[in-house]
């Protein structure tokens, strides 16, 4: 053979090869990017049961304390108001920021509570409130297992090399559960006993 053709086939060699690592790579990162994909929004399902409980709860809760409370029609309001909506229908960020809103009317309506002795002695608002109590529990922890989670998966679609591949098949950005305002910051303490 002459030294133009073995020159020729290393150079075909090293690109087919350059070609093969480079669809290799595209390959194993579309599928990590898939699978954390899939992990975000596993951990969105599960915290979206827990935000779904304490949902239902609400108004179990409000009923509870409707009679103790009459004059305190505001606080129960702002309860209902921030609880409304379908939230089946709702989108992942409509779900969050209804839940923040939730959040922030339940500062006020435990206030309320301990305001009522009578409330506090009450068995079925004392059940209620120990389930909504563990529910905020799981719903601080599965929050937290999200945030983790979207952290991961959006530093691996912002980080070169894989933001190339990301950008390339469409992968946004996903959006953490952070708490917005101060207020909200505040640890919210259901224990009325």
């Amino acid at each position: 053979m002459a030294a133009g053709t073995i020159a020729a086939i290393i150079i075909a060699a090293v690109i087919v090869l350059i070609i093969l690592i480079l669809g290799i790579y595209t390959g194993a990162t579309y599928n990590s990017l898939i699978n954390l994909r899939n992990t975000v929004e596993e951990a969105f399902a599960t915290m979206d049961v827990y935000l779904k409980k304490r949902w239902d709860l609400i108004p179990n809760i409000v009923e509870s304390v409707k009679g103790y409370a009459k004059h305190e029609a505001q606080t129960l309001q702002n309860v209902i108001s921030a609880r409304n909506g379908n939230y089946n229908s709702m989108s992942a960020e409509q779900k969050m920021q209804a839940n923040s809103e939730l959040s922030r009317s339940l500062a006020g309506f435990n206030i309320l509570a301990e305001q009522y002795p009578d409330l506090k002695a009450n068995q079925n608002f004392l059940d209620l409130n120990n389930q909504l109590q563990r529910t905020e529990e799981d719903i601080a922890n599965a929050r937290k297992y999200y945030n983790a989670v979207v952290k991961g998966y959006n530093n691996k679609i912002e980080m070169f090399p894989s933001s190339i591949i990301a950008k390339l098949f469409k992968f946004g950005k996903k959006q953490m559960f952070a708490i917005e305002n101060e207020a909200e910051k505040q640890v919210v303490k259901v224990d009325f006993s």
